[in-house]
């Protein structure tokens, strides 16, 4: 590999590379260690160089390379997946996107960005003409948009618009293959889906067209309740309300709260709080809703002051998870999609089962035009045998796991990997070079 590599280097010069050890290993890493399962699987799985290109012609030079000797390439956006994404199994090129970050054109209802560019950079700039992207991470700040369409699923803006899967939440990709003579293919529509939500295993992704949503004056709100069921039925109940536009709704049983320091004086010990992002136009229409379900709001900000300081999404989807493990890194989570019109009434079986073992924090949000409540559960690990026997019990009363303790696709959240997927790999990626390892049907063979 070393000779391999030499030549490489020699043939990508112009372009940033990194070799210091200490450099490669962190940039190797993600927050897979988020599971006690993944990090002794993925320890000491590193690359063996970063390559940092500026712009797409660069990104070709880098393929071409990699295809010409045969060295395995790993994309890598801001590191903040949590499975190991971009964890390099087979060393390898580290392909670091984050200086790709231009704007490339954006009108109203639409942007067109390279794929390095921070989520946060993005809602930045098209608010400037009144429009942000429809859903992030919580970790949005630093998370790439190609990351994060690799990556990620959903998030905050979710409870409007869906899952990042949904049809129209993508509207196109250019994705460079990694051939003897790489090109840059434009993917539109319902092709996106071959590329989406991949890990980059079957190309790399430079550019992203992305519809978005108009920019609301966000206001920030806390609603506490007594009982944790009471908390998930007002949630429900506000998702179904249609003609009140929101961002986030995140419902968190007591004792998950003591983990949120910033907001522990808003939450009183024992209750159960709902954090909401909500239009300040439908800010009218909150107090009779809460007072149906019994709470108290607790803390208000409207959006100018909502801008500053502390703020709610960063307490929501893994962030909790994030904040949990601050306090006590013991603590792990699972990813849950409850069954249909008897969701609420799993939550409660779950939550009444396992009680303080596997503590409820859910996040709702559209799928196939509903509203339902998906979780985030986080976990008191003891052994990686009583986690699995919680996953098979959720399993086995119809609640999906999206598993987030695998580096393998198929092991998460995909069960299959989508044969238009694999189609597209043969093509993309005939040397099986992109981020190997992470398929079990697409075994990696070191070549010569």
């Amino acid at each position: 590999m070393t000779t391999k590599l030499d030549a490489l280097i020699n043939s990508l010069e112009g372009i940033e590379t990194i070799t210091d050890s200490t450099q490669v290993a962190k940039l190797s890493q993600d927050y897979h260690n988020f599971s006690p399962v993944l990090v002794p699987k993925l320890e000491g799985k590193v690359g063996d160089i970063v390559v940092r290109p500026t712009n797409e012609a660069e990104v070709l030079k880098v393929a071409a390379a990699c295809a010409k000797h045969r060295v395995p390439i790993t994309v890598r956006g801001a590191g903040t997946g949590n499975y190991g994404q971009c964890v390099p199994l087979h060393g390898g090129v580290i392909l670091d996107m984050t200086r790709m970050q231009e704007i490339l054109w954006m009108k109203p209802g639409v942007a067109r960005v390279e794929a390095g560019m921070k989520l946060a950079a993005i809602d930045k700039k098209t608010r400037e003409i009144g429009w942000e992207i429809r859903m992030a991470p919580s970790t949005y700040r630093t998370a790439t948009i190609g990351g994060f369409i690799a990556g990620g699923s959903g998030g905050i803006g979710s409870i409007q618009y869906g899952l990042l899967g949904d049809r129209g939440n993508i509207l196109a990709l250019r994705v460079v293959t990694v051939e003897d003579e790489p090109r840059a293919i434009e993917l539109r529509g319902d092709d996106v889906q071959k590329v989406n939500h991949a890990w980059g295993i079957n190309g790399i992704i430079t550019e992203v067209e992305i519809p978005l949503g108009p920019a609301y004056p966000w206001a920030e709100v806390i609603v506490t309740f007594d009982e944790f069921m009471t908390a998930a039925k007002f949630g429900q109940a506000l998702g179904n309300a249609d003609g009140m536009i929101k961002k986030l709704i995140s419902v968190f049983a007591s004792p998950i709260p003591q983990y949120f320091h910033a907001l522990q004086e808003y939450i009183p010990e024992g209750t159960h709080p709902v954090l909401l992002i909500i239009a300040e136009s439908s800010l009218e229409f909150l107090p009779g809703l809460v007072q149906q379900y019994g709470g108290q709001v607790t803390y208000k900000k409207p959006a100018e002051e909502a801008a500053k300081g502390t703020h709610l999404a960063e307490f929501s989807w893994n962030h909790t998870t994030l904040h949990a493990r601050n306090v006590d890194t013991a603590i792990t989570y699972l990813q849950s999609m409850f069954p249909g019109d008897k969701s609420l009434q799993m939550v409660d079986h779950m939550y009444h089962h396992f009680g303080d073992e596997v503590m409820m924090h859910l996040e709702f949000f559209r799928v196939n035009g509903g509203v339902v409540p998906g979780a985030l559960q986080l976990v008191r690990y003891t052994t990686e045998e009583r986690l699995n026997e919680i996953i098979r019990y959720h399993e086995k009363h119809g609640v999906s796991i999206a598993n987030p303790h695998t580096c393998i696709i198929e092991d998460g959240g995909r069960k299959v990997i989508d044969p238009e997927q694999l189609k597209f790999k043969e093509m993309a990626d005939p040397y099986r070079l992109m981020n190997p390892g992470k398929s079990k049907v697409l075994q990696f063979q070191i070549p010569n």
